[in-house]
């Protein structure tokens, strides 16, 4: 155990938001010192170094006061989310010094983590570390279970995907090419759009900005119909998904980011549809599917090693850059999974 104190630098929330964030809601602080150990007489905690931190959509959810879908952030306290750390003390059973996880933490250098809820010991240190905040950590979970789980595809099918150059859409895509499926994906920029036709191997993709009609739009790339749609978006991409789906087609609802900054929710006109062609839309957490996750990764690292998956990251240096790097999801500038490098291991 070290007694060695050190500075502790947190990206903390300043004010709760209501409409867009600014880079203004959130501050750098730098609290005096922390010891590098698990205060005595506290069980089952550790002291993490945080080497990675994940920038994730549902977290501007938490920026509001209030009773959304998640609890709020605390006020001058850092933000938590995802991230991958190294555990530098424990008096907990299931993690030693040295060890290297991923799961919930603090964004700040040093983490206490007190009877850690979602912690997950990386077994395999032989693909980059980073990927445990992508397609080996939360992202990847929410992309299996709601494809697999929950879209339960059949070769041959027809998949679309909204947002789907993002963290989690990049991985779905894949996932459905690899079951055999036809696949398009909707981005925000030509850029991404090459990427998914490219590196990503989507059948088509294209740029919903430049799509006057959305339902139109996709009639073009589904003329016989859209059979599993993997919703990232919300609003109006839902309504004109709902008029171009099949009979019994599937629908996991995963996040709604063009909701996430409005202060009032636009409706969905086409909810009738749902009725008419027996469409099952389910909403789901990845942390309802991590006793899976074992599987998920028996099937996901060999395709990984084999280059049968790839991944695209968008890294920003360092906590300081925390506030502009989450707000960059809500503006389309971030390209694939964005992620805080807070320390090199």
């Amino acid at each position: 155990m070290s007694d060695q104190e050190v500075s502790n630098k947190q990206v903390a929330l300043k004010n709760y938001v209501t409409g867009f964030p600014k880079e203004s809601d959130m501050q750098i602080i730098t609290t005096n010192t922390i010891k590098l150990r698990v205060p005595e007489g506290t069980k089952d905690a550790v002291l993490v170094k945080n080497l990675y931190l994940s920038c994730d959509p549902y977290m501007r959810e938490r920026m509001s006061a209030g009773d959304g879908g998640f609890s709020s952030f605390e006020l001058g306290k850092p933000l938590t989310g995802y991230g991958v750390a190294k555990i530098l003390d424990s008096t907990h059973p299931n993690y030693k010094k040295g060890d290297l996880a991923w799961g919930f933490t603090g964004w700040e250098e040093y983490s206490l983590i007190v009877s850690p809820r979602i912690l997950i010991k990386i077994e395999h240190a032989d693909v980059p570390l980073s990927y445990y905040t992508g397609i080996l950590g939360m992202p990847g979970m929410t992309a299996y279970a709601g494809f697999y789980e929950i879209c339960t595809p059949k070769k041959g099918e027809y998949v679309y995907i909204s947002a789907a150059s993002g963290a989690v859409g990049q991985i779905v895509g894949q996932f459905a090419k690899l079951s055999g499926c036809y696949v398009v994906g909707s981005a925000g920029s030509k850029e991404k759009v090459d990427l998914l036709k490219n590196k990503f191997g989507f059948d088509e993709a294209f740029n919903y900005k430049e799509e006057p009609d959305l339902t139109a739009a996709l009639k073009r790339y589904f003329p016989e119909g859209i059979d599993i749609y993997f919703e990232n978006v919300g609003g109006k991409m839902l309504d004109a998904v709902l008029a171009n789906m099949r009979t019994l087609g599937r629908i996991a609802a995963c996040g709604m980011i063009s909701q996430y900054n409005l202060e009032k929710h636009e409706g969905v006109h086409n909810l009738t549809l749902i009725v008419w062609k027996q469409i099952r839309m389910q909403g789901f957490l990845a942390a309802s599917y991590y006793h899976l996750y074992p599987k998920f990764l028996e099937m996901a690292l060999p395709y990984i090693k084999q280059g049968k998956i790839v991944y695209v990251e968008d890294k920003a240096e360092g906590l300081e850059s925390g506030p502009t790097s989450l707000l960059s999801l809500f503006t389309g500038q971030n390209v694939g999974k964005k992620l805080l490098v807070v320390a090199r291991e």
